[in-house]
């Protein structure tokens, strides 16, 4: 693999990344739209809300399956383009059997996507022997302020779904099916870097063993209960546990979500100079501050002091999460992503329903407690972000395509 293949291809992805953040925004940020389009009850919204993140979760274990057959970057070049041609279907719709079709075919599309994007991520990182997954990470959260942006047009413009997802589909799908020719993995087969050398014996070499992979599922699912924290609560919080208006009460997942953008967009950098473990530390106690500084907040503006933390904070979190998975298991890199992977959605699921069990029962300040102690005991975990091997690093030589811009 050359110097050019392995720049083009890291331009590729992050695009992907990219596209699939401004797709995954434009469902989730009009939802009260879909509901009213297909006159979805409120008992019943829960149960479409839910089955999305279940069927990703299938389809990622699914991926795991597919890819002992064909690479990673023929999955996501399939999968990409499903997942806009979903979202065009959720627009499209009129019945409620073709909003539930639409949204199973997102689901299942999703997790495939997420699950081959992460590989070739951990692919190419591995053999750029430098952080470079939290960029793509950055992409997609660039990706999903364009696609919240866009969704807050439509509906201030009072566009049908269709009207507000049909030009954005039509734009992106050709562009990625374009960016797919230059997919490329960092590794070939049974985990050899281009450059024809082994992969590092890592923990657990290429024997994927559930019990070493199960602290990364565990930070995983903690990372993703602390996000949707923030995206599904941080509004109500604010207006009504802090009395903001209801304008001021959208601004905090807006700030989170550029934060986001803004530590991942520096955390490659953070971890080639600390080290992964000490990264992941540090976002950890500032994201468990940001829970704190909420928790006991007497005013709106100490909330969103609280919100911009914990962006700050989650943001490293899941892609050096992700790194992990493929240092740990260094000759079985894709099935260890595809399983971690699930757990995404599994915090996903279980986060909302548990603040809001929590805040109904007890109280929403002492609700915000819970993801703040999840969020502390990564920090219990963080061993398993372990160093590069040690032909990475200790002053050894690293192979000429560690050196691609």
């Amino acid at each position: 693999m050359t110097d050019a293949g392995l720049r083009h291809g890291r331009a590729s992805l992050g695009l992907s990344f990219g596209v699939q953040g401004v797709a995954f925004a434009l469902l989730v940020t009009r939802i009260p739209a879909i509901q009213d389009q297909y006159g979805i009850s409120d008992g019943l919204l829960p149960v479409f809300l839910a089955a999305v993140p279940i069927l990703a979760g299938v389809g990622s274990v699914a991926t795991e399956k597919v890819v002992a057959r064909v690479r990673p970057g023929v999955v996501l070049r399939w999968a990409q383009p499903l997942v806009l041609l979903a979202l065009l279907g959720v627009g499209a719709g009129r019945e409620m059997w073709h909003v539930a079709v639409a949204l199973g075919v997102f689901g299942l599309a999703v997790g495939a996507l997420d699950a081959s994007m992460n590989m070739l991520g951990v692919s190419l990182q591995r053999a750029y022997a430098r952080s470079i997954m939290t960029g793509f990470h950055a992409a997609y959260s660039l990706g999903g302020i364009a696609g919240a942006s866009l969704a807050w047009a439509g509906a201030r413009w009072e566009l049908s779904l269709l009207a507000s997802y049909l030009p954005v589909v039509a734009m992106l799908l050709p562009v990625a099916l374009i960016g797919s020719r230059w997919y490329t993995e960092g590794k070939g087969a049974e985990g050899k870097r281009p450059d024809g050398t082994e992969d590092g014996a890592g923990s657990a070499g290429g024997a994927l063993s559930f019990k070493l992979l199960l602290p990364l599922c565990l930070i995983m699912t903690f990372a993703y209960i602390g996000d949707s924290t923030v995206s599904n609560w941080s509004a109500k919080y604010l207006q009504d546990v802090l009395g903001s208006s209801e304008q001021l009460a959208t601004v905090p997942y807006n700030v989170y979500m550029v934060t986001t953008l803004l530590g991942r967009a520096v955390g490659d950098l953070g971890v080639r100079r600390f080290g992964a473990v000490a990264v992941v530390r540090g976002g950890s106690l500032l994201a468990a501050g940001g829970f704190a500084v909420v928790a006991v907040a007497p005013g709106a503006w100490v909330g969103m002091l609280g919100f911009t933390m914990l962006g700050f904070g989650l943001c490293v979190i899941v892609p050096q999460t992700f790194a992990a998975a493929g240092r740990m298991f260094p000759g079985n890199s894709d099935a260890a992503v595809a399983r971690l992977n699930i757990f995404n959605y599994v915090g996903f699921l279980v986060g909302s329903p548990l603040v809001g069990a929590l805040g109904d029962a007890w109280s929403y300040r002492g609700a915000m407690l819970v993801p703040m102690v999840l969020v502390l005991a990564t920090l219990v975990y963080a061993r398993a972000f372990g160093p590069e091997p040690a032909r990475y690093g200790g002053g050894h030589e690293r192979p000429r395509t560690a050196d691609v811009g």
